[in-house]
């Protein structure tokens, strides 16, 4: 292996070339640009020279000038409506793992669940050219749809079902997962309901599908309680106390509460031990989206069981494949969810 060229200083990077790190390294300048262009290409053995020289040298990689002459950017734009939810974080973390593995980095914006900050963040990101958009949900304003299919670049909706997607999608049903809350809970036993949400507009679709279920086996009168901002312990256990003003509790007919994320049920969880409230027996709670605490909360709470992270690859999965110029047989992918029992809601029996 050739040493460093003696003109190149470490500390500026901007007077190293590529030529200098393929000689340093011993392999062709073409084989240091694949491996900033497309990695997978080249041996490990080879990738490891190359990292060597590059970390030697301290040169640095102008994507731009690349971008420029080929017109990608190997750039990938995902939005969140935030990132402090683990089940999005899941998301993210395999999408950011799939695409770095093919050697694209991952531009992450957060849109907050408004579908006008939406619109702004993917106009700011569209100037910065991705090579593709992987998005969260499906409910988006009339411009921005119209802009997406008008950018000419592969889209990923997640998160949701559409029989109108911009182009791919990767989900579940939030409508059937509503539903199948409430007939498991009404084939249970349970007659009383209470339902703490944010203003989440998938949650929303949840829980207005749960309490049309409800309405259908004769259950109309259900404790609702919207909170604005993101779902918090504090929400759960906020919403709790309300529900408790309207609601009386009994050894005889526990009160179910239906919460649409987990972190809202764990509120509840704390508030009805604070109260001193028996859970199953007096209060009996479900969350959604069975995040890493969920079997692990005292008692353990049952919920709605969805793989952010399966998610994320097969977004991911199905970006590369349309970024390679692949056709993708299945665009629109059902992953379900499953609903989980556990002890938060063992407590009623069947109704003979």
């Amino acid at each position: 292996m050739s040493e460093m060229p003696s003109n190149t200083n470490p500390n500026h990077s901007a007077t190293v070339t590529l030529t200098d790190v393929a000689r340093l390294a011993g392999v062709a300048p073409m084989t240091v640009s694949r491996y900033f262009n497309a990695p997978e290409t080249v041996k490990e053995s080879t990738r490891l020279k190359v990292q060597k020289a590059v970390s030697q040298t301290g040169y640095v990689h102008n994507r731009l000038a690349g971008a420029l002459r080929s017109s990608k950017t190997r750039l990938v734009a995902v939005v969140l409506p935030m990132v402090t939810n683990p089940l999005f974080s899941d998301t993210f973390q395999a999408i950011s793992a799939t695409l770095s593995r093919s050697g694209y980095q991952v531009l992450l914006g957060v849109s907050g669940h408004h579908r006008e900050q939406e619109q702004e963040l993917l106009e700011f990101i569209l100037s910065r050219r991705p090579d593709g958009i992987i998005l969260t949900g499906t409910l988006h304003t009339p411009a921005c749809r119209d802009r997406l299919r008008l950018a000419g670049i592969p889209v990923v909706e997640t998160w949701d079902l559409s029989s109108e997607p911009i182009d791919m999608l990767v989900g579940f049903s939030h409508e059937k997962a509503g539903r199948e809350v409430a007939r498991t809970l009404l084939g249970q036993g349970y007659r009383r309901f209470g339902l703490l949400a944010v203003d989440d507009p998938r949650g929303l679709r949840r829980a207005e599908s749960f309490t049309n279920t409800l309405a259908e086996h004769g259950v109309t009168e259900v404790s609702r309680h919207i909170s604005a901002g993101a779902p918090s312990l504090a929400v759960g256990r906020e919403g709790l106390s309300q529900l408790l003003q309207e609601q009386s509790l009994s050894q005889g007919e526990p009160l179910a509460v239906v919460c649409t994320s987990d972190t809202i049920a764990h509120g509840v969880l704390t508030e009805a031990i604070a109260r001193g409230i028996a859970v199953p027996s007096q209060l009996s709670v479900m969350g959604f989206g069975d995040m890493n605490f969920a079997a692990h909360t005292y008692p353990s709470l049952s919920t709605v069981k969805v793989d952010g992270a399966q998610i994320g690859d097969l977004a991911a999965r199905m970006m590369l494949a349309r970024l390679q110029g692949e056709l993708v047989e299945e665009p629109v992918k059902d992953v379900g969810f499953t609903v989980v029992q556990r002890e938060s809601t063992a407590q009623s029996q069947p109704q003979k």
